[in-house]
């Protein structure tokens, strides 16, 4: 990993990046709940963005947490169920 430190990017930035990226996110975790930590080393991007995306992702109810934290505080996240969208 090389040593230089790029410029953090805007809110905005990360934000136009979100419905690209929750689709990824989606993706990997259809193998299973994933911590942010997993998640972000899986798309190589920092763990801040990624946090903002999960958060849009679990406002939207497309995921949800699993279990307790883990040692830095850290949820593990899930794909949420579906089964309610059929109103038969």
């Amino acid at each position: 990993m090389s040593a230089i430190r790029t410029k953090p990017r805007s809110m905005l930035e990360i934000a136009q990046d979100e419905f690209i990226m929750k689709d990824h996110i989606a993706a990997f975790l259809a193998d299973g709940p994933k911590s942010v930590a997993e998640i972000a080393e899986a798309l190589a991007a920092p763990t801040n963005e990624v946090m903002v995306w999960l958060a849009g992702m679990r406002r939207y109810a497309e995921i949800e947490e699993v279990g307790r934290p883990d040692v830095d505080g850290y949820f593990k996240y899930e794909l949420k169920e579906q089964s309610e969208e059929s109103g038969d």
